[in-house]
C-alpha cells in the first residue's frame, strides 16, 4: 500500500445517492489535483458511470469470468479528468455472495500492486450500504479502507442502514478494521431533515461532514451521463461536491462510532416521528429546534 494513497470507503442504502456523491467527489478529487481511483463495489456496476459519459465498463468479475489471469490495467479505465474507474461486479442474479466482487477485485490489485504503481492520492471504494452480506463488510472489516463515510439522508431507513454500517465498524475497530470518519447528509432541504441528521450523529457520538441540498441540477447532469462538477462547473451544487472534497482530502482522524441498540432506534425514531406530526399539524413551528 503506498503510505500516500488514503484509501476511503462510502457507504450508503441503495437509492440514497451514494453514487451520484462519490462520482462527485472523484471529480472534485481530480479537480483539486489529486490522482483519484473509484472503485465501483455495487453488483449493478454503475457506480463510475457519470464519470464516463454514462457508459457502463467491464467489471473484474465479468473479465475473470471470460479469462483465467487478468491483468488488473485490462479492467481499469480513464474517466473525466483521468479518474481511474473500476467496477468489481457481482455474479449472475440469484447465483453466490454479491460481495464477492469486492473480495476477488481488491486481491488482484493487491497482488499486481497497483495503487502504488499508480501513485495513487485516493482510492475511493462506493459501497452497498445494506450490510447484508459479508462482501460487502470487506472494505471494513480488513482495514482495506482507513476512513469510512456513509452518505444519509434523514429518512429512518437511510439512518436505519446508517447504524447497522456503524455497528458493523464497531464490531471490527478492535482488530485494525476501518473507522469512521463522519456523515455526508445528502438531500437535506427542510430544516427539520438537517436537525435528524445532526441528532443521529451526536447519538452515535459522529459528525456530520457535509449537508448536500436535493439539487435539480443534479439530475440534468445525470441525464446528460455527467458529473455535476463536469457538466456544472459554475453551479451551486459543485461548490458544494468542492467543499465537501477539501474536507475529505484534509480528514486524518476517524474514530470508533456508538451505535444505537435496535430498541433505541425505535424510540429515537418515534420521538422525531411525534415532532414531525406536531409541525405538520402546526401545534409546533419550525422556528423551534426540537428539544428532545
Amino acid at each position: 500500500m503506498g503510505i500516500k494513497t488514503k484509501q476511503i470507503a462510502i457507504y450508503g442504502k441503495g437509492g440514497i445517492g451514494k453514487s451520484t456523491t462519490t462520482s462527485n467527489l472523484s471529480a472534485a478529487l481530480s479537480r483539486l489535483g489529486y490522482k483519484v481511483m473509484q472503485f465501483g463495489c455495487d453488483p449493478k456496476s454503475d457506480s463510475t458511470n457519470t464519470l464516463r459519459d454514462g457508459t457502463y465498463i467491464p467489471t473484474v468479475l465479468d473479465t475473470l469470468r471470460e479469462k483465467s489471469g487478468v491483468n488488473a490495467h485490462e479492467v481499469i479505465f480513464s474517466g473525466f479528468n483521468g479518474v481511474y474507474c473500476v467496477e468489481a461486479g457481482g455474479p449472475s442474479p440469484g447465483v453466490g455472495c454479491a460481495g464477492r466482487g469486492i473480495i476477488t477485485a481488491v486481491e488482484l490489485f493487491k497482488q499486481q500492486r497497483i495503487f502504488e504503481e499508480l501513485d495513487l492520492d485516493f482510492v475511493i471504494y462506493d459501497v452497498l450500504g445494506d450490510v447484508v452480506c459479508g462482501g460487502f463488510a470487506v472494505p471494513i472489516r480488513e482495514g482495506i479502507a482507513q476512513h469510512v463515510f456513509t452518505v444519509s439522508s434523514a429518512d429512518f431507513m437511510a439512518v436505519y442502514a446508517a447504524n447497522n454500517l456503524f455497528r458493523g465498524i464497531q464490531k471490527y475497530s478492535n482488530s485494525g478494521g476501518a473507522l469512521l470518519g463522519g456523515v455526508i447528509a445528502n438531500s437535506i432541504n427542510l430544516p427539520y431533515a438537517r436537525e435528524i441528521i445532526d441528532d443521529f450523529a451526536e447519538q452515535t457520538k459522529t459528525q456530520v461532514v457535509e449537508y448536500i441540498p436535493r439539487s435539480v441540477t443534479v439530475t440534468q447532469c445525470e441525464l446528460r451521463g455527467k458529473t455535476t462538477i463536469e457538466a456544472a462547473p459554475d453551479s451551486a451544487q459543485a461548490q458544494v461536491y468542492l467543499a465537501l472534497a477539501k474536507k475529505i482530502a484534509g480528514h486524518t482522524e476517524s474514530k470508533a462510532p456508538a451505535p444505537m441498540g435496535v430498541q433505541e432506534l425505535r424510540d429515537w425514531a418515534g420521538k422525531w416521528g411525534k415532532y414531525l406530526l406536531a409541525l405538520e399539524t402546526g401545534e409546533i413551528r419550525q422556528e423551534l429546534t426540537a428539544n428532545i
